[in-house]
C-alpha cells in the first residue's frame, strides 16, 4: 500500500460503503460491526454464517458468530463464540459506558438470568449452553465479547475493559476473554511494512538476560512468565497480537503437529525444562535500547521465527494465569514455582529503519531448519504479488491480497486521481475457496473450513503447488466471473430466497459440473485448465454465459425447496445430521459419489435437460467455448 495514506483518508473511505443510503442508527451499527469484524477475522464470503442481533433488547449485541474448531480432537484449539458490540456512533470518552455495557452482556449470559425476548434469544440461549459445556470440558473452547471501535481506544477505556474482562472471568473462568479491535487494526495491517504506516512506533518493554554480539544483536534468554507479560502488553496497546507476526511466514498453527502438541506437554508439565527442549526465538526490532539492567525498550518488534513457541505459551499462560480463579490452588501454585524457572533462548536483531531486505532474510533463515518449505516462501513473497500485478494489468481488477486493501486502493485514488483508477475488486482468498468449491469439487470443505485454504492447507497446496497444472491469474479470474454470477443471483444470507442463502459454494461447485459435462459431451478435456478456458470463452458470450449459470441456480433451488422429490431435506445423509442443513452443506462428502444420491440424480436430469431445444443451451455453450 502508498505509504502517503494517513490513517484519517483510510478511516473516511473505510466508512463509505457503512454510510451509504443513509441506514437507520441501528443499522449503522450493524454494518460496522460487520464490516470490522470480517475483516479482522478474514471471512469474507463465509460470513454467511454470521448470526445478527436485533429487536427492543438486544443487551449490546450486534453480531454473534460461532467459529468451529478446524484441528483435531488432540490440538489445543476449541470452538469460539463472538459476540460483537459495536461501538460506531457512540461516545467512549466515559470508561464507564465500556464497563456497564460489558456488565449487560455477562449477565445476560448467566444462566441465572433470564434472556431476553427477540432475535437475540436464539443467541444467547447458544452462546449460555455453550459456555455451560466449556466450563465443564477440557478449556479449550472460549467465548470473546468483541468491542468493536471507530477509533484506537485509549488508556482509560482499556483498563475498562480489563475490570470487564476480570468479571467475566470471576463468572466464567478462562472460557471468557474479551478482544478490542477498531478500523486502526485494519488500517495496519494493509503495509507490508506496518512501521511505515502512519502512526506512533509500538514500543513494548522486555525482562531478559542478553549479551551484545555487535551493535545490532542481541543474544540471551528471556524468562517464560517475561514472554507473556510482553505479548500481553503487546496486544494492550496494539489491540491485535497477530500483528506481531505479520512478518512470519506461517501464523499460529494451534495444536495440530507432534511440535506443537510436545511444546503443549513441555509448558503444561515441566516448564522449567521448556529452555532445553526448544531452540528459541527470534525478535526483529527498528531499534533497542537498554533501560535497565536488565530490560530493553524495543520498537517496532515483530517474531519472525518462534510464532508457534510464543502463541502456544500465550495460550498456556492465559489459561493458567487468567482463569478469574481466587484463592490458591496447590497444582497451580506449583506450576507457577516451576514457570519462574523456565526460559526460552532469544536473539533480537535491530534492522532499522530500512531494513526490509535484510528481515526476509532473517525471516527465510531462521524458519530453514523447521517444516517451513522454500515454496511456502516463494508463493507468499511472489505468487500472489505477481498475481495481484497480472489481475491489473490483464482484466483490470485489484486483487485484495488482505482485507481492508480495497479500501485502502480507493482512499489512493481518491488523494492520488492520476493513480491508477480501479473499479472492481476481488479478495484473493475468497477467489481460492471458489476455485476450490467448482474446479476441485470441495464445496463442503469450501463452506466449511478455512484451514484447507490458507498456505500449507491441503487444497490450498493442491491448487497452488500442484504438480500436474501450473494455477495463475487466468484461473483467479475465471474464478470472479463465478463469484460475480453468484453475486448477481443474490447468493448469500440476506438473499430473499432462502435456496441461496447458505449456498453460495454450492453453486460454484453445480456450475462447474455441469460445464465439465458440457466438455465431456463434447469429446473435449475437462481438466481444471480446460475449465477455465471455457469459462474466460463464456465471459465473451453473455447469452452462453446466463445459460449455465440459470442451469445452475435451478439445480440448487430445486435441492433447497421443500417437497421437491430430489430434495435436500429428504437425502438419508441429512437426517443422519440432525436436519441441521448448515452443517450439510458444510459436510466434505457433499455431492459426491454414493453420498448424496438426490443431488446425483437431481444433476443428471438437469445435465440431460441441457440438451434439449433447438439449440440447446448445451449447443449454444459448445459453440461458444469452440
Amino acid at each position: 500500500m502508498n505509504d502517503l495514506i494517513g490513517f484519517e483518508a483510510f478511516r473516511e473511505q473505510w466508512l463509505e460503503d457503512v454510510r451509504t443510503d443513509n441506514p437507520s442508527a441501528a443499522e449503522l451499527r450493524r454494518r460496522f460491526a460487520h464490516k470490522l469484524f470480517t475483516q479482522w477475522r478474514d471471512l469474507g464470503a463465509a460470513s454467511d454464517d454470521i448470526f445478527y442481533c436485533t429487536g427492543s433488547d438486544d443487551c449490546g449485541i450486534d453480531l454473534a458468530y460461532l467459529e468451529r474448531c478446524e484441528t483435531d480432537d488432540d490440538s489445543l484449539d476449541g470452538d469460539t463464540w463472538y459476540l460483537v458490540q459495536s461501538k460506531y456512533g457512540t461516545p467512549l470518552q466515559d470508561p464507564s459506558t465500556l464497563l456497564k455495557d460489558g456488565r449487560k452482556i455477562i449477565d445476560a449470559l448467566d444462566v441465572r438470568h433470564e434472556h431476553p425476548s427477540g432475535s437475540t434469544e436464539e443467541v444467547l440461549e447458544t452462546a449460555s449452553q455453550f459456555l455451560r459445556k466449556a466450563v465443564a470440558s477440557t478449556g479449550r473452547d472460549r467465548l470473546l465479547l468483541v468491542f468493536a471501535s471507530e477509533l484506537p481506544f485509549k488508556e482509560n477505556q482499556r483498563r475498562a475493559i480489563d475490570k470487564v474482562r476480570e468479571v467475566g472471568r470471576e463468572r466464567f473462568g478462562n472460557v471468557f476473554d474479551i478482544e478490542a479491535i477498531s478500523i486502526e487494526t485494519i488500517y495496519l495491517n494493509q503495509f507490508e511494512d506496518p512501521t511505515k504506516a502512519v502512526s506512533p512506533p509500538i514500543c513494548i518493554p522486555i525482562e531478559a538476560t542478553m549479551a551484545n554480539s555487535g551493535k545490532d544483536l542481541m543474544v540471551g534468554s528471556i524468562p517464560l512468565l517475561k514472554i507473556y507479560e510482553f505479548l500481553n502488553a503487546y496486544r494492550t496497546q496494539t489491540e491485535n497480537l497477530d500483528q506481531l507476526y505479520e512478518k512470519n511466514v506461517r501464523r499460529f498453527l494451534g495444536g495440530r503437529g507432534k511440535v506443537n502438541k510436545g511444546m503443549q506437554a513441555t509448558l503444561n508439565q515441566e516448564p522449567s525444562q521448556f529452555g532445553l527442549y526448544n531452540n528459541g526465538i527470534t525478535i526483529v526490532v527498528k531499534d533497542f535500547e537498554p533501560i535497565s539492567h536488565s530490560t530493553y525498550m524495543l520498537t517496532d518488534p515483530y517474531i519472525v521465527n518462534g510464532c508457534q513457541t510464543t502463541r502456544t505459551l500465550w495460550e498456556i499462560f492465559r489459561q493458567k494465569l487468567q482463569s478469574g480463579v481466587k484463592g490458591s490452588e496447590a497444582k497451580l501454585d506449583e506450576w507457577k514455582k516451576k514457570a519462574q524457572d523456565g526460559v526460552v533462548i532469544a536473539k533480537i536483531v535491530r534492522v532499522g529503519s530500512v531494513g526490509e531486505h535484510l528481515l526476509k532474510n532473517i525471516t527465510r533463515y531462521t524458519n530453514s531448519q523447521n517444516a517451513v518449505r522454500e515454496k511456502d516462501f516463494v508463493t507468499l513473497d511472489e505468487g500472489f504479488q505477481r498475481w495481484k500485478l497480472q489481475m491489473a494489468e490483464r482484466y483490470d481488477i485489484f486483487l485484495e491480497v488482505q482485507r481492508g486493501g480495497w479500501d485502502s486502493q480507493k482512499a489512493l485514488q481518491k488523494q492520488s486521481p492520476r493513480t491508477r483508477q480501479f473499479t472492481e475488486s476481488a479478495n484473493a482468498f475468497d477467489l481460492l475457496k471458489v476455485y476450490g468449491s467448482g474446479w476441485l469439487r470441495e464445496a463442503g470443505r469450501a463452506f466449511g473450513r478455512n484451514s484447507s485454504f490458507v498456505p500449507g492447507g491441503k487444497l490450498y497446496r493442491q491448487i497452488v503447488d500442484g504438480d500436474q497444472e501450473p494455477f495463475g491469474v487466468d484461473d483467479l479470474y475465471a474464478a470472479y466471473l463465478v463469484q460475480k454470477a453468484a453475486d448477481r443471483y443474490e447468493f448469500g444470507r440476506g438473499s430473499r430466497k432462502t435456496s441461496r442463502r447458505l449456498t453460495r459454494f454450492l453453486f460454484y461447485m453445480v456450475v462447474m459440473d455441469l460445464l465439465r459435462d458440457v466438455l465431456l459431451r463434447a469429446n473435449k478435456p475437462s481438466s481444471p485448465s480446460n475449465l477455465t478456458l471455457a469459462l474466460l470463452r463464456l465471459a465473451e458470450n453473455k447469452e452462453a454465459a446466463h445459460e449455465l449459470f440459470d442451469a445452475a441456480v435451478g439445480v440448487v433451488d430445486e435441492y433447497l425447496t421443500q417437497g421437491e422429490e430430489d430434495s435436500v431435506f429428504t437425502e438419508p445423509a441429512f437426517k443422519d445430521k440432525n436436519s441441521d442443513l448448515n452443517a450439510f452443506l458444510k459436510w466434505e462428502k457433499l455431492g459426491k459419489g454414493d453420498a448424496t444420491p438426490n443431488f446425483i440424480n437431481l444433476m443428471a436430469i438437469n445435465k440431460r435437460t441441457m440438451g434439449r431445444g433447438t439449440p440447446s443451451p448445451r449447443d449454444l455453450i459448445t459453440a461458444t467455448i469452440g
